[in-house]
């Protein structure tokens, strides 16, 4: 049995997988420390597996890996977790191989494999939910980096154009995550109903799909993540805006949603186990 997981910064889902399909994720609050998070995905892991042997955990962690050190040097949501040997720990208490991304990656891999971007020769998944991350998969693996892709911290605002004065710079997250939202208007942005300022919102996204569409040149963008639901961005009016933006290219990428809802990293795990 293989065992899959993918850890975020509020929930992380676990499931048990033969290869080719996954059980029904369990999903459990992520811990904010080291340790404890380290405990609970074991044990539930061993449960999950029940008396078959592990063979293999693949998984994602939402932060900055470092190859050369072997560690994620950055996580804003999990800062306890940066600078630990995640997969060493994880192998020790399961003996098994244990490979660990960044989230994004894994969601993006998940998607040029089994989603929508099957068959595409560049693929980019961006999660726009608490914060904002993404990634690029070419001819089927993730793409080669240093410190991973933070495309949630591209700079879309030089100096106040979108209309924060105050603000030296503006990166994409904070004009479109549900954190930086719910700071700016007091309320959970699924209680936000005004079609036009999730139009707005859409725009925003667009201006950074842009970069990322001008800088990556991808075949094909998908978007995931709690802001990108029923009540939220709609990728019609991305699609929209971005066709507007573009003066580049004599068309711009595919623009879809994904299908995978929340498991998305875990197709991205099952697809790790086979590399």
């Amino acid at each position: 049995m293989y065992i899959l997981f993918d850890i975020g910064g509020t929930k992380t889902r676990i499931a048990g997988s033969d290869g080719k399909i996954f059980s029904e994720p369990r999903i459990i609050s992520t811990p904010r420390n080291f340790e404890e998070g380290v405990k609970v995905i074991s044990k539930t892991a061993r449960e999950i597996a029940g008396e078959e042997k592990i063979e293999k955990v693949a998984g994602g962690f939402p932060g900055q890996w470092s190859e050369k050190e072997g560690v994620f040097v950055g996580a804003p949501n999990l800062p306890d977790w940066v600078g630990k040997s995640l997969g060493g720990r994880l192998s020790q208490e399961l003996n098994s191989d244990v490979v660990v991304v960044n989230d994004a990656d894994l969601a993006t891999l998940g998607e040029a494999v089994y989603g929508k971007g099957r068959g595409k020769k560049i693929v980019v998944y961006m999660t726009v939910s608490t914060g904002v991350g993404g990634g690029r998969v070419v001819d089927g693996r993730i793409d080669d980096n240093t410190f991973g892709f933070e495309p949630g911290w591209q700079i879309i605002d030089g100096g106040g154009a979108l209309g924060e004065e105050s603000k030296e710079v503006g990166y994409l997250e904070e004009y479109v995550s549900g954190r930086s939202m719910e700071a700016k208007f007091g309320k959970k942005p699924y209680e936000i109903t005004d079609e036009k300022f999730w139009d707005n919102m859409a725009k925003t996204l667009a201006y950074g799909l842009n970069n990322i569409m001008v800088m990556w040149s991808p075949d094909i963008i998908i978007l995931g993540g709690s802001m990108m639901k029923e009540i939220g961005i709609p990728v019609e009016a991305v699609r929209r805006h971005l066709t507007d933006i573009n003066k580049v290219f004599p068309n711009i990428p595919e623009i879809e949603k994904t299908d995978f809802g929340d498991f998305v990293g875990l197709y991205g795990a099952m697809a790790l186990v086979h590399r």
